[in-house]
């Protein structure tokens, strides 16, 4: 299954369990936010539930992008791991099979275990195959060709969340602006409320939107870095089994099966 596609799918039925757990949330007794919360908010302060009415519908934007966060999350500490790109039983297999001379295997082996290591091992097999006595610049520049298609592959991950850390504060600053202009409107279509205690629980209500944003981006771009330092160095790592490869590969002199 190619990157995109998992993503896809990965996100697909995380929206789908959040839906879910959305829905069984919002089904809850309605008593919690009438007498109850009312004597909560006076012995507590104000409670949860009012940040997330004041928010109105922009909250359950910001639900949605910080349920797709948590699933690239998720996703990127199953799929950035050296056993996913470079895994290392694959690349004892593939030295042992390319020094016995056992290309044949060798292309086996990759179809087996789909990886980026085992794309830019078949690419630079299937090469050595067709053209045993293959000029070494033209086999390194198959082997950079796929190698860099894979390195772009896995540096793009990442990327969805620093997507994600870019779009949710501007969905909480559209929030905010969309509050102020209800709050302001309001004053303006009827004097008799143009009273400061009201100018400023609107404006409260409208930077709620705001925060949200915030707690989605700051941990998506936090967890951005981290993966982007992760996949740096599985690129390295690929790199690194690639040159192995090739190196066998140049100085092979058995004869091929």
């Amino acid at each position: 299954m190619s990157t995109s596609r998992s993503v896809a799918v990965w996100l697909v039925m995380s929206m789908i369990v959040g839906l879910a757990l959305l829905q069984a949330w919002a089904g809850e007794d309605a008593a919690r936010e009438t007498t109850a919360a009312g004597s909560a908010a006076a012995a507590q302060g104000i409670p949860w539930r009012w940040y997330w009415d004041s928010g109105g519908w922009i909250m359950y934007a910001l639900l949605a992008l910080s349920i797709v966060a948590l699933a690239l999350v998720v996703y990127l500490f199953v799929v950035l791991r050296t056993g996913q790109i470079v895994p290392r039983p694959l690349r004892r297999e593939l030295m042992e099979k390319i020094r016995s001379g056992a290309l044949v295997d060798a292309g086996r082996a990759c179809t087996y275990r789909p990886c980026p290591l085992s794309s830019v091992a078949l690419a630079a097999v299937e090469h050595f195959r067709t053209l045993p006595t293959a000029d070494p610049t033209l086999l390194k520049d198959v082997m950079e060709g796929e190698g860099a298609r894979q390195a772009d592959s896995i540096r793009g991950q990442p990327q969805y969340l620093l997507d994600v850390a870019a779009i949710a504060p501007m969905v909480g600053l559209f929030g905010t602006v969309w509050g102020m202009m209800q709050a302001f409107g309001a004053i303006g279509l009827n004097l008799e409320r143009a009273q400061p205690v009201v100018l400023a629980n609107g404006v409260a209500q409208a930077l709620v939107t705001t925060v949200g944003g915030l707690i989605i981006a700051i941990p998506a771009m936090l967890f951005y870095a981290y993966f982007r330092r992760r996949a740096a160095r599985m690129v390295s790592n690929l790199e690194s089994a690639s040159t192995e490869i090739l190196t066998l590969l140049l100085s092979e002199t058995k004869p091929l099966r």
